[in-house]
């Protein structure tokens, strides 16, 4: 598929062609692409630069699916995947991929310009028991994503109740009753 606001090293002009391009101010890098500057970023737009580095065997996850939906402005150094088939890949050798070979759900994946993008609650939650795991960690990205979807709270509560044995379940439920207490005004009595 021919995407007309995402240009591509090797396709219709040369790296060095595109990288000249962005230099004068007529395009943007995204992801793994190049975009007019003029053009408005979007999903799309963003799981679209990454369909030649993913494929159709992966899953955009963590952060990078948090990129690919807007609620962070960055894309990771490093793009987060899974598999999203039943067969394992027999190699995944790109620097640029950080790789978890654990199958990702059909229900827990969006498809989103032909790549396929963990949906916002299973990022969330996905997310926020990467948070747990690490006690010092920065949790940026996970108030980025309530900011984003305020709902996603509620959401990923429930996902998480309905989900069988998955890792870190019951710290992830304790850091949601956390960041609940801090959205939730106390109550005055006088």
């Amino acid at each position: 598929m021919t995407w007309p606001f995402l240009y591509y090293p090797g396709d219709a002009l040369s790296d060095a062609e595109l990288r000249s391009a962005r230099l004068d101010g007529d395009l943007v890098e995204i992801g793994e692409a190049f975009m007019p500057a003029d053009a408005v970023e979007t999903r799309e737009l963003r799981a679209g630069s990454l369909r030649a580095l993913v494929g159709a065997r992966l899953a955009l996850t963590h952060e990078s699916a948090a990129w690919v939906h807007g609620a962070i402005p960055e894309p990771p150094r490093r793009h987060c995947v899974q598999r999203c088939v039943a067969a394992r890949p027999h190699h995944v050798t790109d620097r640029r991929l950080r790789y978890r070979d654990v199958r990702l759900p059909v229900a827990d994946g969006m498809l989103i310009a032909g790549v396929v993008v963990s949906t916002p609650v299973r990022t969330f939650a996905d997310l926020l028991r990467d948070r747990v795991l690490r006690e010092d960690g920065d949790d940026g990205i996970v108030r980025a994503l309530l900011a984003w979807r305020p709902e996603l709270l509620v959401e990923t509560r429930a996902w998480l109740s309905a989900a069988g044995p998955v890792q870190f379940k019951r710290p992830a439920r304790a850091y949601l009753d956390r960041l609940e207490r801090e959205r939730t005004p106390p109550v005055r009595t006088t």
